[in-house]
């Protein structure tokens, strides 16, 4: 029994740290398409991800393990909801994000995910009863200390921060209340918010500014491809979710914004003030 749990953080921990790494490096992918209008990508990014996961059923044959499932959660009330507020949530972070990087605003998205940490530690601890050692509180102060100072020298509300954070922290939570298998409860998430990514692509085509063709040129492509640099990094997340306490999770996550920070400041010339570099954990 031991020797499985240890597998299983092993496992959990991995697939944390894959998705990320993953997410930490998707602002270049985002700026690729930053000719497309943020919405439409949101839109797009729903769609082909849960195509994308259909697919992955079909050929992985699991398709009848899914519609089983699917017919589990409909049946208990409560799980549903928590599949439903998920995906709220979600699609929120999503679309605040590609905003926010193809705005310019990547250093921001970045003190959005070094807030996230301290948000899935704290719900951990509130919501699931979560214990730290001493050390993981130690650690946990000194990471508040550092954000608290950045967030006061920001100089305004970090309003695209706050948001990115609460509402990624609070899907973690969701994550491990509902509890379904990785590629089950992220299929079911983003099916659920499919129809209204569809009518708005239809509303959009229908007003002549959609910004994709069926003719696979270069844009078409990446925008199809969304829905992939989507489903890896959240199957990932999902798995170590599922794996690992939510404050383990929480702590891992320093990996994605450290190298969007970086994106932000050496590729993009996003200004930091050189003061702040001391306190980011």
């Amino acid at each position: 029994m031991k020797q499985k749990n240890t597998n299983e953080y092993v496992i959990g921990t991995a697939s944390a740290a894959g998705a990320f790494l993953l997410w930490g490096i998707l602002p270049v992918y985002w700026k690729s398409i930053i000719s497309v209008p943020s919405d439409q990508i949101i839109a797009h990014r729903i769609l082909w991800c849960f195509l994308f996961l259909v697919l992955v059923l079909i050929f992985t044959g699991r398709i009848r393990g899914f519609l089983s499932e699917l017919r589990g959660v409909m049946a208990r009330p409560k799980q549903l909801a928590g599949l439903f507020t998920a995906s709220l949530l979600i699609s929120i972070n999503w679309y605040l994000y590609i905003w926010a990087v193809n705005s310019g605003r990547i250093v921001e998205t970045s003190l959005g995910y070094y807030i996230n940490p301290l948000v899935s530690v704290l719900l951990g601890i509130i919501f699931l009863k979560e214990k730290l050692t001493l050390w993981q509180i130690v650690s946990f102060l000194l990471a508040f200390v550092g954000v608290l100072n950045i967030t006061l020298s920001y100089g305004a509300v970090p309003w695209v921060s706050l948001t990115l954070a609460v509402s990624f922290g609070m899907y973690g939570l969701f994550k491990k209340i509902v509890c379904l298998d990785a590629i089950s409860g992220l299929t079911m998430e983003t099916m659920i918010i499919t129809p209204f990514a569809l009518a708005f692509l239809i509303y959009v085509y229908k007003s002549g500014t959609l910004v994709f063709s069926f003719g696979f040129s270069l844009i078409s492509i990446l925008t199809m491809g969304a829905g992939v640099v989507t489903a890896a990094p959240l199957l990932l997340f999902a798995g170590g979710a599922n794996r690992l306490p939510l404050y383990a999770v929480g702590f891992l996550q320093y990996l994605s914004p450290t190298i969007s920070l970086l994106l932000g400041v050496f590729l993009t010339m996003n200004h930091l003030q050189r003061s702040t570099w001391f306190h980011f954990p």
